[in-house]
């Protein structure tokens, strides 16, 4: 066992001429400040501090580095030892206090990409909302500590966005709040987190979330022969081309299913049974994989469409209808790349195609050209 050295007075020539040891590490403790010493290896004369914190499971020992001699002085040393002594009295633990300080550093970005990391089951539009809002509603807070985001700066920015679309804004915020609530549970010290409280909570709070109506563009009852008669002719008119005929079909698939516009767009041969009259959606909106009934109606259609090629509706271009809709397409490498979405006046072909379709169609109706829609073929749900 080595020898206890006594404490001593640490100064610059005592420390300096401390004996290093040939292996192992001894300690020589100040006589003046409790708990300040310095550690001398084979290679290095250390300033340290202990003291005990206590902590939610009892009260322990803890050491803290403070540097090197030659790099702190003595009295550099000393000094910051007295303020580590001062934190361990108040309960600062320094194992976890510099973990707290990290956490509170943790930016909007940070959190975006640890997040998406662990929520590997998000669907893609998931994650390109959750990215197209930190590079647009939250750009200027992507590379600022969460813990900054305050109930004023949240409903500062909630009013700004909504006057530019309240739909947007709700959608902003909604996934801000899911990022905020996963912080909360990801970065806490000794069990307490480092955001006490969600601050777009203050939305809630204040009843600010925007109302949005839900859609309601359908066919009026009373023109839905109109309106069928019209698909039916689109089909079969000697002139018609093959997207004013995929067009058609595809109008007719939505009124008989009731599908979204992306679902069929999307929608495969092989998820589609035309003997047993079904088809499949594996990854819809709500996530849960179904299966749906297909009238005969919707079977006749289908059996008439060539079966050239994986989808369906190959003709429709659906991302040329999205760029005309002025909606965003994530999730593509060759869109988002290698396609101009600025200036679509290429696409004038298809605007054009599309605005005949809808001219012909206030023309037919317009010289009431009308059919009951039971008897019209294919016309059973």
């Amino acid at each position: 066992m080595k020898p206890k050295i006594a404490p001593v007075k640490l100064t610059k020539s005592v420390v300096e001429n401390i004996k290093l040891p040939g292996k192992g590490q001894i300690f020589l403790w100040d006589s003046e400040l409790k708990g300040f010493g310095v550690r001398c290896t084979p290679t290095a004369r250390t300033y340290i501090v202990q003291g005990r914190v206590s902590t939610p499971s009892g009260t322990k020992d803890r050491r803290v580095t403070l540097g090197r001699h030659g790099v702190l002085t003595v009295l550099q040393a000393r000094h910051k030892a007295q303020a580590e002594l001062v934190k361990l009295s108040e309960g600062k633990d320094p194992s976890t206090e510099s973990k707290r300080l990290h956490d509170e550093a943790v930016t909007l970005g940070q959190v975006v990409e640890a997040y998406l990391n662990d929520r590997r089951s998000l669907k893609e539009s998931s994650r390109a909302d959750i990215l197209k809002h930190l590079n647009g509603s939250f750009s200027d807070w992507k590379d600022t500590p969460i813990t900054s985001i305050t109930r004023d700066k949240v409903l500062t920015r909630f009013r700004e966005l909504s006057d530019r679309s309240p739909a947007q804004a709700n959608q902003a915020f909604r996934n801000l709040r899911a990022l905020i609530n996963y912080a909360i549970g990801a970065y806490r010290s000794e069990g307490v987190s480092i955001i006490p409280e969600n601050p777009v909570k203050a939305i809630s709070d204040l009843k600010m979330w925007n109302h949005i109506k839900p859609r309601s563009g359908r066919i009026p009852l009373d023109k839905i022969g109109a309106a069928w008669n019209a698909l039916q002719e689109l089909r079969t008119a000697p002139a018609q081309t093959p997207i004013s005929r995929t067009m058609a079909d595809a109008v007719i698939f939505l009124l008989l299913t009731g599908a979204r516009w992306s679902e069929m767009a999307s929608l495969t041969w092989d998820r589609v049974n035309l003997e047993e009259g079904y088809w499949y959606i594996p990854d819809p909106k709500n996530r849960e994989p179904v299966t749906f009934p297909l009238s005969s109606g919707a079977v006749d259609i289908l059996k008439d469409r060539p079966q050239q090629g994986e989808y369906i509706f190959p003709a429709l271009d659906f991302w040329k209808t999205k760029l005309l809709m002025g909606h965003k397409i994530s999730g593509d490498v060759t869109i988002a790349h290698y396609t101009e979405t600025s200036d679509l006046r290429y696409l004038t072909k298809e605007i054009n195609l599309i605005g005949q379709w809808i001219t012909k169609q206030g023309a037919i109706e317009a010289a009431g050209n009308v059919v009951s829609i039971s008897a019209a073929k294919g016309g059973t749900r």
